[in-house]
């Protein structure tokens, strides 16, 4: 099958994370993947949900949007509709979990690292975008707390990063744009650690099935596409930051 800019179904489409966005979170990046571009932040506050008053843990937190200006046609903004829609809900929960689950909660002590994924321009993966780039801030937020001596040691245990795979006319691809994720026979979203551990696997068969094959292909393509992301977070973070997680 033919992608755009001649992409081959192994390929990233071009991945860019700019640090320090923005001046006054404690981590902010712009990511852009492809056409689509997202602005992630992470802000730590000094007090964490009632549920976690008392046990000296910490929390992060995650709320994702999309401007009314990122698609095709406006978006309406949730505060409009005076309700979160289901799949805003579902991303921002999965944005959450992805970055709790390596990070040692306690560690940080009874504090929450807020992070906002606000989409600017959306064509395909803004969740897994959403993933990988607020990392970046996140990493960032968590070593200054670190570095400023208010928390013993670098919580973070290791990299996380996200991209979508899918088949197309009985072809395995990876990191699908807005086209290809609408015309897609199966669509994928893969969130791993750079240990090649995954912690989430969201597969569904879009008016089709799929094949234990076709699912080792999808899952061997996306470890492949998060080891690039890594190294890409890596080399944006520096070995300042990068070298303590995982310690």
């Amino acid at each position: 099958m033919k992608r755009e800019n001649n992409r081959t179904k192994e390929e990233l489409r071009p991945v860019k994370i700019t640090r320090n966005y923005i001046i006054h979170p404690d981590g902010s990046v712009l990511i852009e993947v492809g056409n689509t571009k997202v602005i992630c932040t992470a802000v730590v506050e000094d007090k964490v949900p009632p549920f976690l008053k008392g046990t000296g843990k910490g929390w992060i937190s995650a709320e994702y949007s999309m401007i009314p200006g990122s698609t095709k046609t406006r978006k309406t903004r949730d505060i409009n509709k005076l309700k979160i829609d289901g799949r805003t809900q579902e991303i921002q929960r999965l944005i959450g979990r992805s970055l709790r689950s390596v990070v040692d909660l306690e560690s940080i002590g009874e504090r929450t690292v807020w992070i906002d994924c606000d989409v600017i321009q959306a064509d395909g993966g803004t969740r897994t975008a959403s993933i990988t780039g607020s990392f970046v801030a996140m990493a960032e937020a968590i070593y200054k707390l670190y570095k400023n001596n208010e928390i013993e040691n670098m919580p973070v245990k290791s990299f996380v990063s996200a991209v979508s795979v899918g088949m197309i006319s009985g072809e395995a691809i990876i990191d699908l744009n807005y086209e290809e994720d609408s015309s897609a026979d199966v669509d994928m979203n893969i969130v791993m650690t750079d240990k090649g551990e995954f912690i989430e696997v969201q597969g569904t068969g879009e008016e089709a099935t799929f094949t234990h094959n076709d699912l080792m292909s999808l899952i061997s393509l996306a470890t492949k596409g998060c080891r690039e992301l890594n190294g890409l977070q890596r080399t944006v973070l520096g070995e300042e930051i990068s070298g303590e997680i995982g310690k």
